[in-house]
């Protein structure tokens, strides 16, 4: 054979050669082995009341949020990604329960029963069991502080009842304006802050102590909402001050400051300064985050997902209010089952595992957002109506052609102008009822992204098969 024709001293060398490539390889192979064991810690960056065209890297020309738009292009980016309802409590029931937020026949507004959540449809507790030190921080808006440890998380900060904090600017749980403005407070931030904090660094300094100081020994799951982009509209003067001069020398063209819609008016501009600031800062706390992964070295093991809970803030109803912001060019925002209300941003990233992609096919719901952490942690799934999106995220799937539902019973005609809705979403198509008034839209997101060609007449059949499918759904509750 021909491998025996070589000299004998440049045989043995490289037999010797080979004896320490194999003893190398074993040793490589054996260091790989133990890190693909290592389950990976989890950031979740959760925003309140941040539109999906609120990111610079969705087209705003207002906002700079340069750190969100280096983690985008890093992760797998969802196009087409929603929450499960228009407001803050509904929508965080959906994203924490893996279900459609209806309990009990109804959709309530003011809180959930999340303790009674059983241990067989509660991710938190079943993340926490494969291992997990499960923390939370921030906007929890779903009960007491009590409740975060009932549902499973081992520590909070800053999480109660409150939807919003009583201020931004220190101290936080103090008016800031005339009158004694009673509210549920923030928990625990006022205590560790002095006079000229403002709130979001705050809650990010303390989302850093604690990835810093945790067990190094076991993974951590945490859960970081901001109360930001959410009222009170505060910020701080030097960047409300950028951006009064930046917002003064753009041009908005012939794009009018409002339109109308529903009970009041659509705003469609982003020109208040202050929120525009809101949403820098809170994009510096976002890549204050993403540089400590990369300082402690935790980076490459860790799944980073960013997400808002809703649209922004763009409307307004019979009563008059100051608007934070515009989604245009999708229709209306919070509140509202038109795109501008229930369109979401959501990245997902994890180096080495999930490949950088930009996805605009693929329906996925917040709700599907913890049937995939816990998919990937424990290899487990929940009877939820949420579903892991894990071979999405693994290019083995697109999900392009599922059918979702909307029920939003909780209209507030006075203060977002939205009336009673419920809504389906099939392929390309969704089909909106208002069910009290008797009116129903059809519309083609794919070609429609702005929803203004009503297909209901000219395509009837499509239509009525939709609407039956969507009350077959509400009957279900």
């Amino acid at each position: 054979m021909k491998y025996f024709k070589a000299p004998m001293l440049l045989l043995l060398i490289l037999l010797q050669m080979g004896c320490k490539t194999k003893t190398e390889s074993i040793k490589s192979n054996s260091e790989v082995s133990i890190i693909s064991e290592q389950k990976p810690n989890i950031l979740i960056i959760h925003v309140d009341d941040l539109g999906f065209h609120d990111l610079s890297i969705n087209g705003s020309k207002i906002y700079q949020t340069p750190n969100i738009d280096a983690l985008a292009s890093q992760s797998v980016v969802f196009n087409n990604a929603y929450a499960n309802y228009p407001r803050c409590v509904p929508s965080r029931f959906a994203m924490m329960t893996g279900n459609y937020p209806v309990q009990n026949g109804d959709v309530p507004d003011d809180g959930f029963e999340m303790n009674n959540v059983p241990t067989n449809k509660n991710f938190v507790k079943n993340i926490k069991a494969a291992g997990y030190q499960t923390a939370y921080f921030g906007k929890w808006h779903l009960g007491d502080e009590n409740s975060l440890k009932d549902f499973g998380y081992d520590f909070s900060f800053a999480a109660g009842h409150a939807g919003s904090p009583i201020s931004f600017l220190y101290p936080f749980n103090e008016p800031k304006g005339k009158g004694n403005i009673k509210k549920d407070p923030v928990p625990d931030v006022d205590n560790v802050s002095k006079e000229g904090d403002y709130l979001m660094d705050v809650m990010t300094d303390n989302v850093a102590k604690y990835i810093k100081n945790v067990d190094k020994s076991k993974p951590f799951m945490a859960m970081f909402a901001f109360y930001a982009v959410h009222q009170p509209l505060e910020a701080k003067e030097a960047d409300i001050k950028r951006n009064k001069e930046e917002i003064k020398n753009f041009d908005f063209g012939n794009q009018p400051e409002y339109i109308l819609e529903g009970t009041g008016r659509t705003k469609m501009r982003q020109d208040n300064p202050t929120y525009a600031a809101m949403v820098e800062t809170m994009d510096e706390n976002v890549g204050k985050l993403l540089q400590l992964l990369k300082d402690l070295n935790i980076d490459n093991n860790t799944i980073v997902v960013f997400s808002s809970d809703h649209g922004g803030l763009s409307n307004d109803g019979t009563n008059q209010r100051q608007l934070a912001t515009t989604n245009y060019p999708l229709r209306a925002g919070k509140g509202w089952l038109y795109d501008g209300g229930i369109k979401v941003p959501l990245l997902v990233k994890w180096n080495n595992h999930f490949k950088h992609k930009v996805d605009n096919e693929s329906l996925i719901m917040l709700m599907d957002v913890f049937p995939t952490l816990l998919d990937i942690t424990s290899n487990k799934s929940l009877n939820t109506n949420g579903k892991s999106f894990l071979p999405v995220l693994n290019n083995k799937e697109v999900w392009n052609d599922r059918t979702v539902f909307w029920h939003s019973s909780k209209a507030r005609p006075v203060n977002t102008g939205d009336t009673k809705s419920s809504a389906i979403r099939k392929g390309n198509y969704k089909l909106i009822n208002w069910y009290v008034e008797g009116r129903t839209e059809l519309y083609d997101i794919v070609k429609d992204p702005s929803e203004t060609t009503n297909l209901y007449e000219s395509m009837p059949k499509l239509a009525q098969d939709m609407l039956q499918e969507l009350n077959n759904w509400k009957s279900e509750f």
